[in-house]
């Protein structure tokens, strides 16, 4: 085993080709020492991930087991349940019990809407505006239009699904218009233009 120093380790750690293990050299070190050292690995291991919830597991297969058993017989068979509709986007969004999180897609809503505060609030603003934020875990299924619509239509389902969960939540929520469908859409283009209304100048001659 090649054993390495603290600047060829960081070079080797920025290379995705080196196949080189960075772990140290013990080669030297007696078997005892080294059994011991892999029992003890083993066990902050296993108890790292005890502690850490089923919700954070590592990549987007993870979270796709997760929503599966939180949501059995998917989408259509459960009860706390909106849509909602944005543009072209659509959203179905059903709401559990639970401590806040937001799925999107099998992703955490700050990666599907890329960190974008302005999408984020979108999604959060209903809950919070009942202060919900750590009542309900969010589990939403959109497709179509692009993130700014999809954002907009979860909020519109997460308003609608609050509703279904308790009538009370309608007035607060439609005072503040989170039950008003936005229904403004991009005008279709007309045969003979170039835009919706845009038309090529006159020529006179």
């Amino acid at each position: 085993m090649t054993c390495f120093t603290s600047s060829s380790a960081a070079v080797a750690k920025r290379s995705f080709l080196s196949g080189v293990s960075l772990r140290p050299c013990v080669v030297n070190a007696p078997l005892r020492m080294r059994k011991a050292q892999s029992v003890v690995g083993s066990a902050m291991a296993s108890a790292a991930a005890a502690a850490a919830p089923a919700i954070t597991g590592e990549g987007e297969g993870s979270l796709e087991q997760w929503v599966r058993q939180m949501l059995p017989g998917g989408f259509a068979a459960q009860r706390l349940i909106g849509t909602g509709r944005r543009k072209t986007a659509v959203a179905r969004v059903v709401l559990i019990d639970g401590t806040g999180q937001i799925i999107i897609n099998n992703r955490t809503a700050q990666d599907y809407l890329q960190g974008n505060p302005v999408w984020l609030q979108y999604v959060k603003y209903p809950l919070a505006s009942l202060g919900y934020e750590s009542k309900y875990d969010v589990i939403v299924r959109t497709e179509g239009g692009g993130l700014s619509a999809q954002a907009q239509a979860i909020l519109l389902g997460i308003a609608r699904a609050l509703i279904v969960a308790n009538q009370a939540n309608r007035d607060p929520l439609k005072k503040q218009g989170l039950l008003t469908r936005d229904s403004r859409k991009v005008e279709r283009k007309k045969y003979g233009l170039l835009k919706a209304r845009k038309a090529p100048q006159y020529s006179k001659r």
